[in-house]
């Protein structure tokens, strides 16, 4: 069938967090017309806006439903859910809003970031939220994303955060701040009892806007380029084919995944992988769908002394961030107070129980994201490597034991009945590196495979445009250089909000 085309100001490809905050930016400027193409769908899953259920989200037509490859730490292939619909992963993730902490962002400035410091970006950060009952200087207080600790406090919750303060470590007024250390209540983003993602946000008080179209189910097959500089993406809705030309910019916000498998759709990307693939390369870039990196995540899971309430939030209410070395510059352990039995051998929420989670929030590990195919609809190959540099598993088996000494504190004590994973008799470092191969699981935090830097690998500058191709910029998780020390969602907000005032800045 032959394609229909459009012209826009601008397109912007993946309806995710980051994409519902610059749809709905562009869109203020009058006469900038605006395209919004998501892969998923238009009508939100039943179950979306109930912060207990988001662990039944990961197996719909929300999330993408992908797999690793067969990663070396445990032999065999992992879930990596990632979110697809309006709102990405925000309409599908756990609701934590956590910033990572100001080291972590401070590290991407020291790998090439310029400008890209904590302070840089903390009134972007600022800008997506209003925080309620924190400190209006360091934290938002009229953004469109309202935030705040969890309300009513689950009981288990407040035991682990009393254990963890039993065991030695300080209470934290905001650990969602990024300033600060310890263990103490987090920030999730839920109002009125109901999940708040992105597009409840940011988009869908925009929808009414006569220059902004929104395409959902919408798969983009390639960025075209003509003379070094992107014009428009083509794309399909079922059998039908289209062409959006672009006046001003594309802009990515696939998600870490998904920029960086359209990018290498494109021929944007590594010549010879491209070759291997069959796709005709337009660019060597040969950082696009390398540094992929994710928060390796286990747990220690308890059987109850007695039931454990059901949660009316996200099952995770307490968080704690800390340092596994004193001489280490910032926190590199995260542990999550959780409300139910989460591990990886059973669906998360499966069968009684409470569990002290623990992630590595600095992996040296890099993993990559590469094509099958050059076809549109073909899944990608996904390797984040988990464990692959040594020193990333025993920084954990440093967390793991952490977990397990906050676990037997005295104000555990009502909650306790018996660790049920890894066991009284996992006592030696052998047994808990076992468990931690065999309980290994992804935090849903993909970044980095379209980094920003100046060197040769890097694919985006310091203002998110991609190296060599005019007209292109990535503004999602991809771009961040290294992981940061938290949950990624909120720093995605950021990202955006910053990158909307570069796009709008270069068409003024």
């Amino acid at each position: 069938m032959a394609s229909v085309s459009t012209s826009y100001d601008y397109v912007i490809v993946g309806a995710g967090t980051a994409g519902c905050v610059i749809a709905a930016q562009l869109s203020e400027h009058d006469g900038a017309r605006v395209l919004l193409l998501e892969a998923g769908s238009r009508d939100p899953q039943p179950l979306g806006s109930v912060p207990p259920a988001w662990p039944k989200l990961l197996g719909t037509p929300a999330s993408w439903g992908e797999s690793t490859v067969a990663q070396a730490a445990t032999g065999t292939p992992m879930p990596f859910p990632r979110g697809r619909g309006l709102g990405g992963s925000s309409a599908i993730n756990g609701m934590i809003f956590v910033r990572g902490h100001r080291s972590s962002y401070d590290a991407w400035v020291a790998a090439g970031a310029k400008g890209w410091g904590f302070d840089d970006l903390l009134p972007y950060l600022c800008r997506s939220e209003n925080a309620v009952g924190r400190d209006p200087v360091v934290r938002g207080v009229d953004g469109p994303l309202l935030v705040g600790p969890s309300n009513p406090r689950h009981p288990v919750a407040e035991a682990v955060l009393a254990a963890a303060v039993e065991t030695g470590f300080a209470t934290a007024t905001d650990i969602s701040s990024g300033l600060e250390q310890g263990f103490g209540w987090n920030d999730l983003s839920i109002a009125d009892g109901r999940r708040f993602s992105a597009a409840d946000a940011y988009l869908a008080p925009a929808m009414g806007r006569p220059d902004l179209d929104v395409v959902t189910n919408a798969l983009v097959h390639r960025v075209t380029t003509e003379a070094g500089r992107a014009t428009g993406v083509e794309y399909s809705v079922g059998a039908e084919q289209f062409r959006a030309r672009c006046e001003r910019e594309v802009v990515l916000t696939a998600g870490t995944v998904g920029s960086a498998q359209l990018l290498l759709r494109s021929g944007i990307g590594p010549q010879s992988h491209l070759r291997d693939v069959g796709v005709e390369t337009v660019l060597h870039l040969p950082g696009v769908g390398a540094n992929l990196q994710d928060h390796p995540q286990t747990t220690v899971v308890y059987s109850p002394a007695r039931p454990v309430p059901p949660s009316a939030n996200n099952h995770a209410e307490v968080t704690g961030l800390i340092r596994s070395d004193l001489a280490l510059d910032g926190p590199d352990l995260q542990f999550l107070a959780v409300d139910m039995s989460m591990h990886s051998h059973a669906p998360a929420g499966s069968g009684q129980g409470y569990a002290i989670a623990c992630a590595l929030m600095t992996p040296r590990s890099r993993g990559t994201v590469r094509l099958t195919s050059g076809e549109p609809g073909a899944a990608p190959a996904i390797d984040p490597n988990y464990y692959g540099d040594p020193h990333d598993l025993e920084v954990m088996l440093t967390g793991l034991r952490i977990a397990r000494e906050i676990g037997r504190a005295s104000a555990l004590t009502p909650w306790r009945g018996f660790e049920a994973m890894p066991g009284r008799a996992a006592q030696d470092d052998a047994d808990l590196r076992a468990h931690l191969r065999s309980n290994l699981l992804t935090y849903f935090h993909p970044v980095g495979t379209c980094r920003i830097g100046t060197d040769t690998d890097a694919v985006v500058d310091t203002e998110l445009r991609v190296h060599g191709i005019g007209g292109l910029r990535i503004a999602d998780a991809s771009v961040m250089p290294t992981i940061v020390s938290g949950n990624t969602n909120a720093t995605v907000y950021g990202i955006a909000e910053r990158a909307a005032d570069l796009i709008a800045g270069a068409s003024s």
